[in-house]
Order: structure tokens, then C-alpha cells, then sequence
């Protein structure tokens, strides 16, 4: 299960929201557990220092975090495009995630620190493979969005693992919803092979 809260905050609060999430919040009645969820959301806006308890949080529960890098809502080319002296918003935010990436490394040389790179604008995914080789992209904005199957290929560059399609108004408001299901899940295996 991936909590998609988009979590992320000063370094307390975050703790708090780690706790929610993937532990177990302290109290003196005993502790409370968490949502139990197997990976989560996280917005990496506030810095690295905010994205460290999350880190911590799922180290210990053997979970992983996808960090917002570059989203596929049309308003984030606002923010996450503009051109920067170094480089992009998204390829800087890219960078936190690769060097996070060792610290919470996978049996298949995938982390469990990934990254949420949008299917609505394709062409950026040549370059995030490239700035998150061992990231696990959660890949929203197919169907509904406008996002293709087809042009997805870059994304799974590190292999098929290497990527994870979110899809769901395509599919739930198709007159067959597991038929719709099926193609595109057929349509992303095709692709991540090529």
C-alpha cells in the first residue's frame, strides 16, 4: 500500500508524520501504531534536513518514500521547470533523492527512495533516469491526465521494477474497469521491455 499524503515538513513534524505513516507514535498509554503502509508520498520542498526522519522512519520499517521531483499536474512546470544559475527546480530535487538513494538500498541495486516523475511530460525522463539511476519512479498521469504508455520507456531504463504506473480515473470510469486494467497494464510491460 502507498500512503499518497505528500508528506513532508520540518524535521518534528515530520517525525510525527513518519510515525503516522510507517511507525508507531509514543504515548503513555503505551505506543499507537501507524498506517502500516509500505511506502508513502513525500514533498522534499522543505529540504533534505525535512526528508531525514522520513528516510529514518522507513529504514526502520523496511518501507520506501517516493519524493515529488517532478509531478504531472500542468501548474508544475511553475515551480519545478524554471531555469535555475545550477540547473531545474526538478533536477536539483532529482539529486536529493539520488544521494538519499544509499540509505535505503535494495536487493536489486533499486532503492527504496524513489521518485514521483509525471507521465505528462515525458521528455524529462531520459534525465531523471539519469540523475536517479537506483530510483523506483512512481509514474502518475497516465490516461485521465494525458499521459501515454508508450512514452514511458525511458523510465524503466534501469529495468522493469524501475518503474510503478499509477493510474486510476482511466480505469475506474471505463464502461470495464479490469479490461481497462489489463491494457494498460499490458501496454507498460511492452514498454518497459523495449
Amino acid at each position: 500500500m502507498i500512503a499518497d499524503g505528500k508528506r513532508g515538513d520540518v524535521p518534528v513534524t515530520a517525525t510525527a508524520y513518519a510515525q503516522a505513516l510507517v511507525g508507531e507514535t509514543p504515548t503513555p498509554w503505551g505506543p499507537v501504531p501507524g498506517l502500516g503502509a509500505d511506502a508513502f508520498t513525500a514533498n522534499p520542498l522543505l529540504g533534505r534536513d525535512a526528508l531525514e526522519p522520513l528516510v529514518a522512519a522507513a529504514a526502520e520499517a523496511g518501507a520506501g518514500i517516493f519524493a515529488l521531483v517532478r509531478t504531472s499536474n500542468p501548474g508544475a512546470a511553475d515551480l519545478q521547470d524554471l531555469p535555475a544559475p545550477q540547473a531545474p527546480l526538478h533536477e536539483r530535487l532529482a539529486g536529493i533523492v539520488d544521494e538519499l538513494a544509499e540509505r535505503l538500498p535494495g536487493e536489486s541495486g533499486l532503492s527504496g527512495m524513489g521518485a514521483v516523475v509525471g507521465a505528462t511530460e515525458p521528455q524529462h525522463f531520459a534525465r531523471m533516469r539519469e540523475l536517479m539511476p537506483r530510483a523506483i519512479f512512481l509514474i502518475p498521469g497516465v490516461g485521465a491526465q494525458g499521459g501515454k504508455p508508450e512514452l514511458l520507456g525511458a523510465a524503466f531504463s534501469a529495468g522493469r521494477a524501475a518503474g510503478l504506473v499509477a493510474a486510476s480515473r482511466g480505469i475506474a470510469a471505463d464502461p470495464d474497469p479490469a479490461a481497462a486494467a489489463e491494457r494498460l497494464r499490458q501496454a507498460v510491460w511492452d514498454i518497459s521491455t523495449a
